[in-house]
């Protein structure tokens, strides 16, 4: 999204990270969106870290998306540098599936806070969302978009009640 300056910052700590993180970027151009992506490692990178943190505000950022795995120190210390809302994704890891980067991300300190969303896929998605509906605050074409996704994900449950897959079929 080139055409306006980016509201959400989606970040993750490498560039393996992509496979899940894409799909909070794919959200947000669903919904409409301004974004920015790149990786910044917390632990490769700190100097870049903090200054992407402390910068985004400024730079016209509203909600910062932070994908991470393993130690999954990303989301937690990029909250530390800025006041933005920080959405931590939990990228699944080889080692424990996940549980590592999820626990790493939900226990932050109180005082430093990280909204953390699911495992994976869903979590990368409903980051997305969830940053668009933070965006919506203050933008009503966002809000209006964020409105109708989720009238078409009542319309697609009320169009299909029948559970079986030859049931269309009939």
């Amino acid at each position: 999204m080139s055409n306006s300056a980016p509201k959400v910052g989606v970040i993750m700590g490498s560039k393996s990270d992509w496979p899940v993180m894409e799909h909070a970027v794919a959200m947000l151009e669903r919904l409409g969106v301004p974004y920015e992506t790149r990786v910044v490692s917390a632990h490769r990178t700190p100097d870049l870290l903090f200054d992407y943190a402390k910068s985004a505000a400024e730079r016209g950022l509203q909600v910062i998306v932070a994908g991470a795995g393993g130690a999954a120190h990303l989301p937690g210390m990029v909250a530390s540098q800025t006041a933005l809302p920080v959405l931590g994704v939990p990228v699944e890891s080889k080692a424990l599936k996940g549980l590592d980067s999820l626990l790493s991300i939900a226990q932050m300190p109180g005082g430093i806070a990280v909204g953390t969303l699911a495992i994976g896929k869903a979590g990368a998605t409903n980051a997305g969302l969830l940053a668009a509906q933070i965006v919506g605050l203050q933008d009503a074409t966002v809000r209006e978009a964020v409105e109708a996704f989720r009238a078409e994900q009542t319309q697609m449950v009320l169009d299909n009640p029948d559970p079986r897959p030859d049931a269309e079929a009939k």
